[in-house]
């Protein structure tokens, strides 16, 4: 229905300002704001006018006031700074409803885990006091980072089994591609000394190359995580996916992924939607490797529009690993190398050509927009060769293929994502959490001061995206900008000059961008009429401040579809 009225109100803001008529009065109007638009025909503006939920006008005080009636609701921002609404370009819903009911485990500055002893204490906390821990028999701990750790490596089973014997304890590292499991889950998951390794993924092992030490890598995490998340009640799912919206909302995001769902999350997100209903737009990109050809994704949730405010936008595959856990696919070698690898470690891919390029056919074949998680260079090198091969055979139209995350692309490889049409949705976050390790012991100064090249992309004209990977990390808009615009580390040091954005490219890589890389460009991220009313109110201009003090920047309101879902109380 509301797309209905989108040539109406392209008609109507013609001569809105000059002939005021029934069908052009205003829901609402938000005057004496400085408002970056993301639109670059009308850059900024002081006013803005919405009806039924869309954009009506846009422009000065006096001009969008004359389509002020009885009814309409007028907003004085005061000066304060009005923006599209954001729009994080890949993340895990369902991942960030449960990181609220777990552990946190975050080291500094989002988290109270900056060692091995204070890991212990997180989780025996949360053991004695947790309903979860009481209603379900199970210990859970997200994003515990070895590289902030003080010991610099991972607990083991033995670290673990100090919090409990009796339950299973289980943490999942900050990149979401490493768990580590006490010795009762790994009982419990039939995990032992007879174990193999899975393709694209390792056990690791203690001293006698036999018995696990607890740390499962990849696919060996993947095939087991799972199953130790518990079933859920109904409530509880309730609970935990309305905590993850309130923590996006008040961020400013009103659309976020929902990156690599699960079949159950498939079912039960629409169905939420469409009983409890909510506020910001979910887009769910199913798992590939899993899901392959389930009936799910033929039905009419697989859309470019909408229901309830949910809809599947795709699928997802994973070529490889996490460059902090020291799982990402490189062509040249780690710096310093895992403890239990040799010299000429440089990681390892998911998946090998043959199964990785039956998933893409079928992907395209079925015209369903793809997600690639590729980190490594190796990992980029397998998806450009792939989908260069599809499309020698068969040419593929404006598919919009998306490179997630990207962080070890190299500077020969941004041509060729260009021209096979592949988005970059980067991954700048990075240079601020990881930035430092990156350079010292992942891949040294030369690779790491060039991770997520924004600058590269950008110099080749190519839109691309930044995004928050939650629960790998909050979804905070402002660090996100922050890490973009600065590049700066956890010591103060730049990684990246040339990669560095201006604020309004970074606000257009969370907007008109980003909206364009999931098929909306006509219907948000930018504000200009006939477009969705979605807005983030700022408490500060991240373009006329210092570039330092984005971080700072507070999220005031958040407005989706001209319905405020956030106000800060303050």
């Amino acid at each position: 229905m509301k797309h209905l009225f989108v040539l109406l109100i392209s008609v109507l803001c013609i001569v809105s300002c000059t002939h005021k008529s029934k069908l052009s009065i205003a829901d609402t109007i938000y005057i004496n704001g400085t408002i970056i638009t993301a639109n670059d025909r009308q850059p900024s503006a002081e006013a803005v006018a919405t009806q039924n939920g869309l954009i009506l006008a846009v422009g000065d005080n006096e001009k969008v006031l004359e389509l002020k009636g009885q009814n309409t609701k007028v907003i004085d921002l005061t000066g304060q700074t009005l923006t599209p609404g954001f729009i994080d370009a890949h993340s895990h819903f369902a991942g960030v409803g449960t990181q609220s009911i777990v552990a946190n485990l975050l080291p500094a500055p989002d988290g109270p885990v900056n060692n091995i002893a204070e890991l212990q204490n997180a989780l025996i906390r949360f053991r004695d006091t947790s309903s979860i821990v009481k209603d379900y028999q199970v210990v859970l701990g997200f994003n515990y980072d070895d590289s902030q750790l003080a010991e610099k490596r991972h607990p083991t089973r033995h670290d673990l089994d100090a919090v409990s014997t009796e339950l299973p304890v289980v943490i999942m590292h900050q990149s979401g591609h490493i768990g580590v499991y006490n010795s009762k889950a790994l009982e419990l998951m039939g995990i032992s000394s007879e174990t193999a390794d899975p393709p694209g993924g390792v056990i690791e092992r203690e001293a006698d190359g036999k018995t696990p030490n607890g740390v499962l890598q990849e696919n060996a995490h993947f095939m087991v995580f799972f199953k130790m998340i518990p079933q859920f009640t109904a409530e509880d799912l309730i609970r935990l996916y309305k905590a993850g919206e309130r923590s996006y909302a008040s961020n400013g995001f009103t659309t976020v992924q929902d990156g690599k769902s699960d079949l159950s999350t498939l079912k039960l997100l629409p169905e939420i939607a469409a009983k409890e209903g909510f506020d910001i737009d979910i887009i769910s990109y199913a798992d590939l490797k899993v899901l392959k050809d389930t009936p799910i994704l033929n039905s009419d949730l697989m859309s470019k529009t909408y229901q309830n405010r949910f809809r599947i936008g795709g699928v997802k595959l994973t070529f490889d690993g996490s460059p902090q856990g020291k799982t990402a696919w490189f062509t040249q070698p780690y710096l310093i190398p895992p403890a239990e690898q040799n010299h000429d470690y440089s990681g390892y891919p998911a998946f090998d050509d043959e199964a990785a390029l039956a998933l893409l056919q079928l992907a395209y074949k079925k015209k369903w927009q793809l997600l690639v998680h590729t980190n490594g260079d190796a990992a980029i090198d397998q998806l450009i060769n792939l989908v260069g091969q599809i499309n020698q055979k068969t040419p593929l139209s404006d598919h919009r293929t998306v490179m997630i995350h990207g962080q070890f692309t190299r500077y020969d490889q941004v041509a060729k994502l260009q021209a096979l049409g592949i988005f970059p949705a980067l991954y700048p976050m990075h240079t601020f959490y990881w930035g430092d390790w990156h350079r010292d012991s992942v891949a040294g100064p030369e690779r790491a001061k060039n991770i997520s090249p924004t600058g590269w992309v950008k110099a080749a004209n190519m839109p691309f995206t930044i995004h928050s990977d939650a629960p790998v990390t909050f979804p905070n808009s402002m660090r996100l900008i922050d890490s973009a615009v600065n590049r700066v580390t956890r010591t103060g040091k730049v990684l990246g000059e040339n990669h560095k954005l201006s604020p309004v490219e970074a606000i257009k890589a969370m907007t008109i961008w980003a909206a364009y890389q999931h098929f909306e460009e006509d219907i948000k991220g930018s504000i200009e009429p006939g477009k969705q009313a979605d807005f983030v109110v700022l408490d500060n201009d991240p373009t006329r401040i210092s570039p330092l003090k984005i971080k700072d920047i507070k999220v005031l309101m958040t407005i989706n579809d001209d319905k405020v879902i956030f106000k800060r109380t303050q």
